[in-house]
């Protein structure tokens, strides 16, 4: 099994975005963790900016400390924008952050689904501010129509993946609670409409607990459009990323439906800023780890 620490223990541990000064220090902190592989994150055109510009100091420790990166997200709402000029701005700060993740030599990039352009009433953004256990309320404005927006969506998905072709790194999406993609289905039709083996699909298992779903039904659902999973865990009610077994995710099918499916590729532990953080990081390791020896995963 490759199990990942994700970019949240940096968020966590050092704000969101963590200062660039603080990067080395997360990445330290991961391999003192034993992990042997990590992600890293590009949040915004500032932060995405100074990852860009350290990326070779971000390489150079990396392979000082044998680590290597499962995901680099480029994290940049714009590329769903309905504005021509704004998209096109974030595309090409895109195509600056696929050119990184393919220096860092990174398999994968990934993206979030992002919300649609709706007027929140209640709740913050996750890409203003990570909130997690919040209710929203939102208000569809007169002059939204998705059915337009959904062709711009789709359209602006091909187009970034067509730009992680290019640089030969696999482009993938994480769907996440009330985004424009929130469930498995909505997964399965954007495949479809994509359709190309390059992109691919996130499991976020909070998430997706969270939306309600059932989890060893998506994963058989998804199969191999499935190429990443995050780990995290919850009560099914509120979308919070708590450790693997504070919660009530039936892992044990869980696990039993990967390796029917045989999925062989990372799982990545996802908390959110919880207290003891690095101790709760070790204790999912652990707990995948367990799992790992198993089901032989």
């Amino acid at each position: 099994m490759k199990i990942v620490c994700a970019w949240m223990y940096a968020i966590g541990q050092y704000g969101f975005p963590p200062a660039i000064e603080n990067v080395s220090r997360a990445l330290r902190d991961m391999k003192e963790m034993g992990f042997d592989y990590v992600e890293v994150e590009g949040i915004g055109y500032e932060n995405l900016d100074q990852v860009v510009d350290q990326r070779a100091r971000i390489r150079n420790l990396c392979n000082e400390n044998d680590l290597r990166i499962s995901n680099f997200a480029v994290l940049l709402p714009d590329v769903i924008s309905m504005d021509r000029k704004v998209q096109q701005r974030a595309l090409d700060y895109f195509e600056r952050g696929v050119e990184t993740a393919r220096y860092l030599e990174s398999p994968f990039v990934w993206i979030d689904s992002y919300f649609p352009p709706l007027k929140i009433e209640k709740g913050v953004l996750p890409t203003e501010e990570l909130v997690y256990g919040q209710d929203f309320r939102v208000i569809v404005p007169d002059e939204f129509d998705w059915r337009r927006f959904w062709d711009n969506f789709v359209t602006s998905i091909i187009r970034c993946n067509e730009i992680c072709k290019n640089y030969q790194v696999q482009f993938l999406i994480e769907p996440r609670v009330g985004e424009v993609i929130s469930n498995t289905d909505a997964m399965l039709r954007l495949i479809d409409l994509v359709n190309d083996d390059n992109f691919g699909i996130i499991l976020d298992i909070a998430h997706q607990h969270a939306q309600k779903e059932l989890i060893p039904l998506s994963i058989e659902k998804l199969g191999r459009h499935m190429k990443y999973v995050h780990v995290a865990d919850n009560d099914g009610r509120d979308n919070r990323h708590f450790e693997p077994g504070n919660g009530n995710v039936d892992w044990e099918e869980v696990f039993r439906v990967l390796k029917k499916n045989r999925y062989d590729s990372f799982f990545a532990v996802d908390l959110e800023q919880l207290t003891d953080l690095r101790e709760k990081f070790l204790k999912s390791k652990r707990f995948l780890e367990g799992y790992a020896k198993k089901f032989g995963l």
